[in-house]
């Protein structure tokens, strides 16, 4: 007979309050994520370490520092994707935007069996991007 699990302290977490993405070229980033996403910076706490706010969640660009010594990312490899959902109209606008930009896209706008239509693009430093809408 197995004995009862106690319960884990980490089941009481209700969200992903923040995201840190660990960037190499920290103004190409920038020119990115605010030139291109139009992403509004919240707050700068560093050259090392910005912020953006979307919806209830933190997005934060941050330069490798004493909480992350490992080696970086090799280039063209991603080390995370994020998904950035939108209302089903935006996708297509979404991705006629980055192109304008000089934005190379991964997967153009498509509609997915499982009920989404997406579009994929990475960020300067290689990370794989989704903008998604449920279709």
């Amino acid at each position: 007979m197995s004995e009862p699990q106690t319960p884990s302290p980490f089941q009481s977490i209700r969200a992903i309050d923040y995201t840190v993405i660990f960037v190499r070229d920290m103004s190409a980033m920038r020119r990115f994520y605010e030139g291109i996403l139009r992403l509004s910076l919240t707050r700068e706490l560093s050259d090392g370490w910005i912020e953006y706010q979307i919806g209830g969640n933190t997005l934060a660009l941050a330069r490798p520092s004493r909480t992350a010594k490992d080696a970086p990312t090799p280039a063209g490899s991603a080390s995370l994707q994020l998904a950035f959902r939108v209302a089903a109209e935006d996708v297509d606008r979404c991705a006629d935007e980055l192109v304008r930009h000089g934005v190379d896209l991964v997967e153009p706008p498509k509609d997915q069996s499982f009920g989404h239509r997406t579009l994929f693009f990475r960020d300067p430093d290689g990370n794989l991007l989704e903008v998604y809408a449920e279709i």
